[in-house]
C-alpha cells in the first residue's frame, strides 16, 4: 500500500504512520525575500480592495482561501495516513461564508451539523474501516478550522447587520456603529493580527532567550512573544487612529479603553493561531503547509494566526455591544 495512506496490519487495518521526514531544501535568501515582496505587493493591494468593496467580492476572497486552507490542511492530515473526504469538507467549507453572509448563526450550526452527519453515512459506504475515526474527525476538524473559523471573516465585516439581528438596529444606531464599521474592525484585526507576527519575529531575534513552546515551535521565544502582543496592540491602536481621523464615522463608537483590549486580546490569539498551525505541522514534519505563496509558503501559513484574531474580535465586539446596549 501506498505510504501516504498509511501502514497494514496483519488485520487489514489502516493505521497511521508517521510521516516521512522532508529533506532539507537550501534556500537563497535573497530569492526568498524578492519573492515574498512581490506576493505581498499582490496579496496586499486585493485585500484592500475586496475590504472596502465588501459584498460578492470580499465574500469570494474569504471563501478561496478558506478552500484554499483546507486543502492544505488535508494535505497535511494525509500525510499522517489520514483518508479525509476532501470533496464532503470542501464543499463544506465553501458554503460556510456564504451561509455567513446571507444567513445567520442558525443556519451556519445547520450546515457544521449536516457536514458531520453526511461525512459520518459517507464513511459507512467506504470498503475500508480501519481508519474510519481518523476519516470523519479529520475532515471535519477542517471544516471547523478553517472553514468555520475564517468565515467569521464576513460577519466582521457585516457586523452593523450581526449586531443589528440581535440587538435591534435603532440600539446599533444609537451606539454610532455605521453599516460600513465592518471596514474599521476587519482593519484593526489585521493590523493587529499582522503586526503581532512582525512583532515578534523582530523581538524574538533581537532579544529572544527563552523558548516559548520549544517541542513544538523552537524558534519561538517568550521575548519574541511579549513583542507580538505589544506590536499587535499597537498595530490595533494606529489603525483606529487613522480611522478616527480620516474615517471617524466608522471607528468612533469604539472607546479606546475597548481598543486596547481588543488589540492586547488579538495579539495574543495570534500568537496561539500560530503555535497552533506550527504543531500541526510539526505532527506531519514538514515546513510549510504549501507552496502555493511563492515566498510565504502556503495559504495556511498566512492565515493561522488570523484563524483566531478574528472569530476572538467578533466575539469581543458582542460582549462590548451586548454591555453598551442595556
Amino acid at each position: 500500500m501506498n505510504g501516504a495512506a498509511g501502514e497494514s496490519s496483519a488485520d487489514g487495518i489502516i493505521h497511521p504512520r508517521p510521516a516521512t521526514p522532508l529533506a532539507p531544501t537550501p534556500k537563497k535568501k535573497g530569492s526568498d525575500l524578492s519573492a515574498r515582496l512581490l506576493t505581498a505587493a499582490v496579496l496586499i493591494p486585493a485585500a484592500i480592495y475586496v475590504i472596502v468593496a465588501g459584498g460578492l467580492p470580499y465574500l469570494g476572497f474569504i471563501t478561496l482561501f478558506i478552500l484554499l486552507g483546507m486543502r492544505e490542511f488535508y494535505r497535511l492530515i494525509e500525510e499522517k495516513g489520514a483518508l479525509p473526504l476532501v470533496s464532503w469538507g470542501l464543499a463544506a467549507g465553501a458554503a460556510l461564508p456564504v451561509v455567513a453572509y446571507i444567513g445567520n448563526e442558525y443556519h451556519v450550526t445547520l450546515i457544521l451539523t449536516a457536514t458531520l452527519l453526511g461525512v459520518m453515512i459517507r464513511q459507512l459506504g467506504k470498503a475500508q474501516i480501519g481508519e474510519a475515526l481518523v476519516s470523519i474527525s479529520g475532515t471535519f476538524f477542517g471544516v471547523f478550522y478553517v472553514g468555520w473559523l475564517l468565515s467569521h471573516a464576513i460577519v466582521l465585516r457585516n457586523f452593523y447587520g450581526a449586531a443589528a439581528s440581535r440587538y435591534g438596529e435603532a440600539k446599533i444606531v444609537v451606539l454610532g456603529i455605521d453599516p460600513e464599521s465592518g471596514i474599521f474592525l476587519i482593519s484593526f484585526c489585521m493590523a493587529a493580527v499582522v503586526l503581532s507576527d512582525t512583532g515578534a519575529y523582530f523581538a524574538g531575534r533581537a532579544w529572544g532567550r527563552r523558548k516559548l513552546a520549544p517541542r513544538i515551535s523552537p524558534g519561538k521565544t517568550i521575548e519574541g512573544a511579549v513583542g507580538g502582543v505589544i506590536g499587535g496592540t499597537l498595530g490595533g491602536l494606529a489603525s483606529k487612529s487613522l480611522f478616527d481621523v480620516f474615517w471617524p464615522q466608522l471607528s468612533s463608537f469604539l472607546a479606546w479603553d475597548a481598543a486596547i483590549v481588543m488589540g492586547v486580546m488579538v495579539a495574543i490569539l495570534a500568537i496561539v493561531g500560530d503555535l497552533l498551525e506550527s504543531l500541526l505541522k510539526r505532527d506531519a514534519q514538514t515546513k510549510d503547509a504549501g507552496s502555493i505563496l511563492p515566498g510565504m509558503g502556503g495559504v495556511m501559513d498566512r492565515i493561522d494566526s488570523a484563524l483566531l484574531g478574528i472569530p476572538g474580535m467578533y466575539y469581543m465586539l458582542l460582549f462590548y455591544v451586548f454591555l453598551n446596549v442595556g
